[in-house]
């Protein structure tokens, strides 16, 4: 099923159920009326949505109304935990590349992970704010899951079957900021403002085959200023699968329900041709871009984004239809009334 939160003047929003098509949604009063509410209960409430999804779909549900995703806020306005993971080594690998760094031995065993901040997430359609374009202004296209509870000391396939629903990101990077902070070791804050989630979260069903050993076989499509930059395989390259990642942060505390798990930018190796090295599928942050440009010509040649830029981010399934509808988001000054 598909379910999205529509924005009621709350802070947590009103839990709606989505069609497969996206085209229309249906209130779930009387089953839950919050996300969080049916996560914290899933084994009840969740067999009423879905009784709820398949009368939608059926066209059997009283009142449907049309879909607006520009009305959604994130499926989780505002989570319990947001971890972001670094599960492709391409992107990790590349960004060392061009500062001419190694990548430790350990990155290839042990998954990288963040502690982001989940009490402010944004909505697909929210603007980015950011009060200065010297910060370095970065998208990053991701996936995440949705966790139940998660014990201490989870193996991956507890992970695995931990998770409740799929959401595509744009973790957002001010990479300025970033800099300065790696230097403290102490994790990031500044330089990781808030994130922006699709308008719906799935269930791992919805995505039929596509959803194999925890990683998602379709393709993550970036725009940036209406340009595709980015259209890149997520399955293969995933060097971790999202139930390592949730076993890595279940490691030494439990998670509880509710809690996010991203799985860091999508990223695809670039291949040699002609003595040269490319990279065909593009790149879902525009610091890959900046590190393949030092590569090849040894100095990068594209800025980071500038107030009034765009950028795009959505996945279709294997008939060609959308999954989780598009983050679609527009960068603006802080404070300037946008």
């Amino acid at each position: 099923m598909k379910l999205a939160t529509y924005k009621d003047g709350s802070r947590d929003g009103q839990l709606v159920v989505v069609s497969r098509d996206l085209t229309t949604a249906h209130y779930a009063t009387g089953i839950a009326s919050r996300l969080q509410q049916a996560l914290d209960d899933w084994n009840f409430i969740a067999p009423q949505l879905q009784d709820l999804y398949d009368a939608l779909n059926g066209g059997r549900a009283r009142h449907p109304f049309a879909f607006e995703p520009e009305r959604c806020m994130a499926p989780l306005p505002r989570a319990y935990q947001w971890l972001d993971g670094s599960a492709y080594l391409n992107h990790v690998e590349l960004v060392r590349a061009a500062g001419r760094a190694d990548v430790p031995e350990r990155f290839y065993t042990e998954p990288l992970m963040y502690q982001g901040g989940s009490d402010d997430l944004l909505g697909p359609c929210d603007d980015i704010r950011v009060a200065d374009e010297a910060f370095g202004i970065d998208f990053e296209g991701e996936l995440a899951v949705v966790t139940g509870d998660v014990p201490m000391g989870a193996t991956p396939e507890q992970g695995l079957e931990a998770v409740r629903l799929l959401m595509l990101a744009n973790d957002v990077s001010l990479r300025q900021l970033i800099a300065a902070e790696v230097e403290t070791r102490l994790g990031l804050v500044q330089g990781k403002p808030s994130t922006a989630f699709s308008p719906v979260a799935v269930t791992p069903d919805e995505l039929g085959e596509a959803w194999q050993d925890g990683r998602v076989h379709l393709t993550l499509q970036v725009s940036w200023n209406g340009r595709k930059v980015g259209l890149c395989e997520a399955g293969p390259d995933m060097r971790f699968h999202f139930g390592q990642l949730i076993a890595h942060a279940a490691r030494t505390r439990r998670l509880r329900a509710g809690s996010i798990v991203g799985s860091g930018t999508v990223s695809n190796p670039g291949v040699d041709q002609g003595g040269r090295r490319d990279w065909p599928k593009g790149y879902g942050c525009i610091a890959e871009k900046r590190a393949m440009e030092t590569l090849q010509d040894g100095a990068p040649r594209t800025d980071y984004m500038r107030f009034g830029d765009t950028v795009r981010i959505e996945m279709k399934g294997r008939d060609g239809r959308p999954l989780f509808g598009a983050i679609d988001q527009k960068v603006v000054q802080q404070g300037s009334g946008a």
